[in-house]
Formats: C-alpha cells, sequence, structure tokens
C-alpha cells in the first residue's frame, strides 16, 4: 500500500512538472524529445503522462509537440477570485484601521495589476481605485514592493496619480506568487504609524494563501 501510494506521489509530480515544461518551454510548441529532457524521463513515460493531461483539456497534442490546452485558460480564470476571496478579509481590516484605500497588487510581466481593492467605510473621502488598473510594476509603492527582498514597506508620492500616498509591503512566502498589499490615499500617510499595519495584512494575506 506504502510502494503504491510512493508511486501515485510520484506520478503525480512528474505529471505537473510535464505540465510546468510545457508551459515554460523557450519554445511555441516543445516536442516530446524536448519534454523528456526537461524532466528527465522517457519518450515513453512523457506519452504515458500526457494522456491523463490530455484528457482533462490541459494539454493538446500536433504531432510530435505539446502545447497548453483550454483547461489551462479554465484554471487560471478561477486564480483571481480566489485570491481575491483569500485577501478580503485582511483588506478590509487594513482599510478601516488605515483609513484609505487597501488594495492586493500582482506582477503580471512587467505591470503590476490591482486584483483586490476595499475602500474604508468611515471617512469622508478615499482614492477610488479600480480592480484591473494597471502600471508598471517598477512605479507605485505597490509596484516597487513586490520585489522588494525583505518584509519592510515602501512608500511613494505622485508616482501613479498626483499627491496619492501610496505605503505596501510584499506578499512573501507564497510559490508562483509576486504581490504585495498596500493602501493608497490622498493625503500624506505616516509612514512609521501605517507600514507596521500594511505588513501585518500583507503576512495574513501570505497565510491565508498557503
Amino acid at each position: 500500500m506504502v510502494g503504491a501510494t510512493k508511486e501515485s506521489s510520484l506520478t503525480l509530480e512528474r505529471g505537473l512538472a510535464l505540465l510546468q515544461a510545457v508551459a515554460e518551454a523557450e519554445s511555441e510548441a516543445p516536442s516530446i524529445s524536448e519534454l523528456a529532457t526537461a524532466i528527465g524521463a522517457s519518450r515513453a513515460a512523457v506519452y504515458r503522462l500526457l494522456v491523463p493531461l490530455q484528457a482533462r483539456g490541459l494539454v493538446r497534442r500536433e504531432g510530435s509537440k505539446v502545447r497548453l490546452g483550454l483547461g489551462v485558460l479554465r484554471l487560471a480564470s478561477n486564480v483571481l477570485p480566489q485570491l481575491r476571496m483569500a485577501a478580503n478579509p485582511a483588506l478590509r481590516e487594513l482599510a478601516e484601521k488605515v483609513g484609505a484605500t487597501a488594495h492586493l497588487t500582482v506582477a503580471d510581466g512587467t505591470e503590476a495589476q490591482a486584483v483586490a481593492v476595499v475602500e474604508p467605510s468611515w471617512t469622508a473621502f478615499h482614492v477610488a481605485y479600480r480592480v484591473g488598473s494597471r502600471h508598471p510594476v517598477h512605479r507605485g509603492a505597490a509596484g516597487k514592493a513586490i520585489s522588494q527582498p525583505v518584509e519592510t514597506w515602501v512608500v511613494s508620492t505622485g508616482e501613479l496619480q498626483p499627491n496619492a500616498c501610496g505605503v505596501a509591503a510584499p506578499v512573501r512566502g507564497v510559490p508562483g506568487l509576486r504581490a504585495s498589499v498596500g493602501v493608497v490615499a490622498l493625503e500624506k500617510l505616516d509612514a512609521d504609524v501605517v507600514g507596521p499595519h500594511v505588513v501585518r495584512a500583507a503576512e495574513e494575506v501570505a497565510a491565508a494563501l498557503k
């Protein structure tokens, strides 16, 4: 029984490695031989591993070439809603404590995209930050924090919107996710006060996603 469980685990690991190899291949559609080399398996093993992936629409074969299937898009479409659900409690607490619009921002290539936004309920005015908003990943506190190597906060003023002040911290420890949690306001934020709240919210989001 233990042997069968170990074999199933190994098969799953190889199947996931194969799917990742297809996604990350330098060529548009890697060949069976290239995939075998990438995951350290025989061509026969690759053919076997492709069968369940094809059945679920995660890959498709074109002769000896392999491409990602539309099933990957269906899976991907569920990622952002799940990110929002996991992040919203921490973002809500952060927005209410600080009195500023809180957001979860993820890296998408060279851009940073806001995927979850929560506005405070008690302020007279606040920044209206739209889900889906994009900006260069090297600009603004939210973008800069994504690449921050340590769990501390980044501050920016007027980089994305005149007079807007942002404080953000990286979300760390979630494999495959490059993201930050932050707040933005149309008035100067006291980073020494707001920063620790932002770092704590980023830690809570990371914990919710693990």
